[in-house]
């Protein structure tokens, strides 16, 4: 009789990989009941479910690692540090992190896990991607304002103050420039925050259909055509149209409440209804802005935000002057204190777009001193030409 040879052990090398798959697993698990537990409806439920499922890769690895599980490790920092976060935080940027997570896993190349498992970490990513949109689009108004806002106030504030440096005149003419540029960018790009944001609103309430346009309808003294033209216009067929405006009209009753004229959503685009006793759901014609038109924020808050944080990163340059500091000292200050500052809003905006951190906080950093290069080698050259 042939014996079957037992199967060949895993070795040290296997055993430490799958035990620190095991604490990732468990670790990611945290991270979303973290996140859940801060949550309502269905986030809440999606969240959950994706635990649960971080929670079948754990008991995958277990299976493999049978009697050599051994002591618990620790999951990796970026996964810990997540953990933490969504602990005292439980914002969007976990999510845009978590996603970043999924994304990397190794699970595609690594033939101790399952094509199931790799394919899970896919959809985990989409499915993460999905609710990290829902954040940035309520943030996307006010934090798109201070964001810009901060990096104009670095970049131009600090290619005006070196470049008047650079011309040779004392530390108060800079500082002065500095304050200056300062107030004077910071009023102009709240203005035109509010201006840009309050005409984009009226823009698109020009565009919103009447609301009381349903109670024209029992009065028409023709047939459905008329009807079938406000749906022509809103993007619907001829044939689409028709049909539609004739099922209205099939359906009056002697009160105006059986008729409803829709949105944009007649022609395909999901909308909400004006019903033809008045009520509305939400983002309907007549609801208020601010819930119709939450992505894009209100002038007010955009109007300000550019303001403080334009402010705010305007007066880091200046900051060296501000205590008595001249010359290539206040210059090297200012350029570490901008490009440090650079560096955080950089990798701030690759973290809640899905970016590479690093690779945005780079960019932003060479964009930021190849502006004020540019200004300081024109300063030079201009005190050369007049000393």
């Amino acid at each position: 009789m042939i014996s079957t040879p037992s199967p060949t052990p895993p070795s040290p090398a296997e055993l430490r990989r799958w035990r620190q798959y095991l604490a990732d697993e468990r670790a990611e698990a945290r991270v979303y009941r973290e996140l859940a537990q801060r949550k309502t409806g269905s986030e809440r439920e999606i969240l959950d479910a994706l635990a649960d499922a971080e929670g079948r890769h754990e008991e995958h690895w277990l299976e493999l690692l049978g009697d050599d599980v051994g002591k618990p490790r620790r999951a990796d920092l970026r996964t810990r540090l997540l953990a933490v976060f969504a602990r005292r935080f439980g914002s969007v940027f976990v999510l845009a992190l978590m996603q970043r997570a999924e994304a990397r896993s190794p699970y595609e190349t690594d033939v101790d896990a399952t094509a199931a498992m790799a394919a899970d970490e896919r959809i985990h990513g989409e499915v993460v991607r999905s609710l990290a949109a829902r954040g940035r689009s309520r943030l996307s108004g006010t934090f798109r304002a201070a964001v810009f806002g901060a990096n104009d106030g670095l970049v131009s504030n600090l290619a005006l103050v070196l470049g008047i440096g650079a011309t040779g005149v004392s530390s108060t003419v800079v500082l002065a420039t500095g304050v200056a540029g300062l107030l004077a960018g910071a009023l102009s790009m709240g203005a035109g925050e509010f201006v840009s944001v309050r005409s984009q609103r009226e823009l698109l309430a020009a565009s919103t259909p009447d609301p009381d346009a349903h109670t024209a309808v029992p009065k028409l003294d023709v047939d459905a055509n008329e009807l079938a033209l406000v749906y022509r216009a809103r993007g619907m067929s001829s044939a689409d149209a028709a049909a539609k405006a004739a099922d209205v009209f099939g359906g009056l009753s002697t009160t105006t409440s059986a008729i409803r004229i829709q949105r944009a959503g007649d022609a395909g685009v999901t909308a909400p209804v004006v019903t033809g006793d008045g009520a509305s759901g939400p983002g309907a014609a007549g609801a208020p802005d601010g819930d119709e038109h939450e992505e894009i924020g209100t002038a007010w808050q955009a109007a300000i935000s550019s303001f403080c944080f334009f402010a705010s990163g305007a007066i880091i340059p200046v900051l060296p002057y501000l205590f008595g500091l001249s010359g290539i000292v206040a210059v090297v200050i200012a350029s570490v204190l901008v490009g440090l500052a650079l560096l955080g809003t950089g990798a701030v905006v690759g973290l809640l777009s899905g970016g590479p951190p690093l690779r945005r906080a780079l960019r932003q950093l060479a964009i930021g001193f190849g502006a004020a290069a540019v200004t300081y080698v024109l300063g030079l050259a201009f005190g050369a030409t007049q000393s």
